[in-house]
């Protein structure tokens, strides 16, 4: 009776331990089941990128301070003979001022203040390049966002589940002149692509590329020679980091860089600018009591 009333705890013991290895076998399943799933949800959509993009235009748009910095520009003009043809070096101070606009919006404003050229005092505030490199600051994230939609067709690369640190690429192309509307921040054909940190969802670094660009104004000599525009290929990259400004942190170009070629392919021009030493742009002010002399 004793060996039987054994035989059967052990039984129970032994059913009771298989019940609980199989619920724990089932309850880890269902959990890896879960998990895989909501790395399925999780994984971002282009739509989603895009948005994100767009709110992270608008939240700089409306909360980045006035702003000046460093900036060092190296400018070159070559040719298939001779490389690095009339190499100018300007060393500036740019500025990023917010303009408030009659109807209550606000205008982010580029300018330069030009300190040296070549290592000599500056004779006046002219940084050559491309009127792009002039909207980096103010416009330039917004070149992939929601409301470019219109005037950009984008393709996400696919996003590799086990480098989750990798950047988020996107490859983007404009859309033909005939559908392109008005209020494109680009308005000739681009194609490119942009690396987007995934723990932020902040470009990392742009990359785009134009075959037809319009490569400098049309000029006249000294003796009234007139030389026309040319037109060629022009090649920019612009690479972002995280900035402090007025304890806030905001993604700002650090380097920009264009190569233009003309269409001959015998003169090549390049242009790399870099920004260091940023500073939020604020005047302070105290009142002094009528009995304190002021400082000179």
């Amino acid at each position: 009776m004793i060996s039987r009333r054994l035989t059967m705890a052990i039984s129970v013991v032994a059913l009771v331990g298989l019940s609980s290895v199989l619920w724990a076998q089932q309850t880890k399943t269902t959990a890896q089941k879960g998990q895989s799933s909501k790395q399925q949800t999780e994984t971002p959509t282009l739509e989603g990128i895009l948005q994100r993009l767009q709110e992270n235009v608008d939240q700089y748009q409306a909360l980045v301070p006035s702003f000046f910095c460093d900036e060092h520009v190296v400018a070159s003009m070559g040719t298939a003979y001779r490389v690095g043809v009339n190499l100018t070096v300007t060393d500036s101070n740019f500025r990023l001022k917010r303009v408030p606009n009659p109807d209550g919006t606000i205008t982010l404003q580029e300018s330069h203040e030009v300190k040296k050229v070549n290592g000599r005092p500056a004779t006046g505030d002219s940084v050559s390049g491309p009127a792009f490199l002039r909207g980096a600051f103010s416009n330039g994230l917004a070149l992939v966002s929601a409301n470019q939609q219109a005037c950009m067709r984008a393709t996400i690369k696919p996003i590799r589940q086990n480098k989750p640190s990798d950047p988020i690429t996107i490859q983007f192309a404009s859309v033909p002149a005939s559908e392109r509307p008005a209020d494109c921040l680009m308005q000739e054909d681009i194609s490119g692509r942009v690396f987007i940190d995934p723990a932020t969802m902040q470009i990392r670094r742009m990359e785009f590329h134009a075959p037809n660009h319009v490569i400098g104004p049309e000029s006249k000599t000294s003796n009234g020679v007139r030389i026309p525009s040319t037109v060629g290929t022009w090649d920019v990259t612009v690479e972002y980091a995280p900035v402090v400004l007025g304890g806030e942190s905001f993604w700002l170009p650090t380097k920009t860089s264009e190569t233009m070629i003309d269409r001959t392919g015998t003169n090549e021009w390049l242009y790399e600018a870099a920004y260091r030493n940023y500073h939020k742009l604020e005047v302070t002010s105290r009142i002094l009591p009528a009995s304190e002399t002021p400082v000179p």
